[in-house]
């Protein structure tokens, strides 16, 4: 199927909501019929509850819900707006007894006198617990990252000047030059009405994080990478280690898609992370050049390699349509937006309110924590972040962490668990949290390093075998090159060991084994890889893993000793610091 096809079919079914004609259905497909809620049909509640939990459990607590159409997909030609109102109040009357929220968004004319209204449903959570949504900014520099995240959490709009971004940085050059050379996070709070719950300090402008959390039914959590080129390594890092659901593409209107804009969009989409884009600035850009920056816009989401199918959103409608077609990742919202202004900043935010979880539930698996940042904290000890990507972990578990130096593993007590700077008990598959690591220092443990449960038996590994595909070298690919591999948190180079092709060039695609060149690492088979070495460019997928033979996880009865036969990672920064005293 060609691109024009695809879009072309998509545009349809996006359409679709809002025509007016009568589809004849089978007798099977309309069996529940659209009147099932005020007609007190028992068979059929009882299949529209369970319709309801499986949906709420995909989306992580949330899920849409259309009353007056049957629910299975069958007749959506609506009710009366007397019949409708009745449904309604039945359908809050069953969701208040599965112990859910819900508030009415669109309304939809079917036919002449039949309507439908979309309903949002979030469950209620436990106080300390909340829907997290990671959402990753990317876009080149000057585009606007900082300042939109600043404006989005602070309740605040920018003077013009970067106001608001200055409550973002971290470093000092950082407030010198006004751009992002590190991996920032933000949090934005939603609470169970889908009102925003940020309220940053009047004086001191400080956003309190454990307030905005115990307030919060939902949050996202904006990971603000660094657009420059030079910082590119650290984005790459932010793509993968960070593990974003989404990735928000800011385009500023006035330069249109230049610098690192391309690249960006380019490892969204090789990690399979769906995009929607944000293009600011429009209260200083003209109009026919805020025209051409579309065009542009509209021509790289339509382009062969992406195959998405851009959508400017004007109003509220356009984000319940976007937000109910967002997860299947090839529908690529755009938002029109200025924070001097605050134009269409709500739209943006309503649009964040319902966004869609897929994940996919992982929470019955083995007990697994990626660890993507690590920190030394006074008083604590060394304390690692990260986020988990299977099971649950709980105060109180004995964990094996690794690979060290020699690719082994060795058990650690989990004595604390922080979310979002708040004490929790536990934290399960998708959520992102820190522990303290007692008994390491911080050079024993490093970005790369996972958490994984004591009976899984982990096996780390120095060869691994990948396919690969190569978006950009200037001349060939041969056994024994080395390029950096981002696969997650794991940020290592690598040699080509062997490949199927003698030689490989733009666009080949080959079976290759890559070695890594320092320490083993835990990696598993179809983890996606990012291939990088100057302008050299390729991604890949790990197809199978060479485990090595001394990764063996240290015995119960040797925890006493586990630091002691740890073998951290030499690192070349401790060795300079070092010999710096010495001289």
């Amino acid at each position: 199927m060609s691109v024009d096809t695809k879009l072309a079919s998509l545009s349809a079914a996006f359409a679709a909501d809002d025509d007016d004609e009568d589809v004849t259905m089978t007798e099977t497909e309309t069996s529940y019929g659209c009147d099932f809620l005020i007609t007190d049909q028992p068979e059929n509640l009882k299949h529209y509850i369970d319709h309801v939990k499986d949906h709420l459990a995909a989306g992580e607590g949330e899920c849409f819900v259309e009353v007056g159409a049957s629910f299975d997909g069958g007749n959506t030609q609506g009710l009366s707006k007397e019949d409708l109102e009745l449904a309604l109040k039945k359908n809050d009357e069953v969701l208040e007894k599965l112990e859910c929220h819900c508030y009415p968004l669109t309304t939809y004319n079917r036919s002449r006198d039949k309507f439908t209204r979309a309903v949002f449903v979030r469950k209620n959570i436990d106080e300390k617990d909340f829907i997290e949504v990671r959402v990753a900014v990317v876009g080149n520099v000057d585009a606007g990252k900082s300042t939109l995240l600043g404006v989005l959490t602070h309740n605040t709009l920018d003077d013009g000047r970067g106001l608001a971004r200055q409550r973002l940085f971290r470093h000092k050059h950082e407030f010198e030059s006004g751009r992002t050379s590190s991996v920032g996070n933000d949090i934005l709070g939603f609470d169970m009405d889908g009102k925003v719950v940020n309220n940053p300090n009047p004086h001191s402008g400080e956003l309190h994080w454990p307030t905005v959390c115990s307030e919060a039914a939902k949050l996202i959590t904006f990971i603000d990478l660094a657009g420059h080129e030079k910082y590119l390594k650290t984005t790459i890092f932010g793509m993968t280690g960070h593990m974003p659901d989404y990735a928000m593409l800011m385009i500023g209107s006035n330069a249109g898609i230049v610098g690192t804009t391309r690249e960006h969009f380019s490892i969204a989409l090789n990690l399979k992370i769906p995009v929607f884009a944000v293009v600011t600035k429009i209260d200083m850009c003209p109009e026919n050049i805020l025209a051409q920056t579309m065009k542009m816009i509209d021509k790289l989401m339509k382009s062969a390699g992406a195959a998405k199918f851009p959508v400017v959103v004007k109003n509220m409608d356009d984000v319940v349509h976007a937000a109910r077609n967002f997860a299947g990742g090839t529908l690529c919202p755009i938002f029109q937006v200025s924070n001097v202004s605050g134009a269409n900043l709500n739209l943006l935010s309503a649009f964040l309110n319902l966004i869609p979880l897929h994940r996919g539930n992982a929470e019955n698996d083995p007990a697994e924590f990626q660890i993507d940042e690590t920190f030394s904290v006074e008083g604590v000890g060394t304390v690692v972040s990260g986020t988990c990507t299977g099971g649950r972990i709980t105060v109180g578990d004995n964990m094996l962490i690794g690979p060290d130096a020699l690719g082994q593993f060795v058990p650690v007590p989990v004595k604390s668990i922080h979310r979002k700077r708040v004490a929790v008990n536990s934290i399960k598959a998708g959520q992102t949290g820190s522990f303290a690591v007692k008994k390491f220092g911080r050079r024993d443990v490093r970005k790369g390093m996972v958490l994984v449960d004591a009976t899984t038996e982990p096996q780390s590994c120095i060869k691994f075998d990948a396919e690969v595909y190569i978006l950009h070298h200037p001349t060939t690919i041969m056994a024994n090159y080395q390029a950096m591999i981002h696969a997650g948190p794991v940020r290592q180079t690598a040699t080509i060991i062997s490949m199927d092709k003698e030689v490989l060039r733009t666009g080949d695609r080959a079976n290759v084994t890559l070695s890594f060149i320092r320490h083993p690492e835990y990696i598993k088979e179809k983890t996606r890889i990012i291939f990088r070495e100057g302008k050299t460019k390729a991604v890949g997928i790990v197809r199978k893993i060479h485990p090595i033979e001394r990764t063996v996880a240290v015995s119960k009865t040797r925890s006493k000793q586990a630091a002691a036969s740890f073998f951290p990672v030499k690192s070349n920064k401790t060795n300079k610091h070092k010999n710096a005293h010495k001289h």
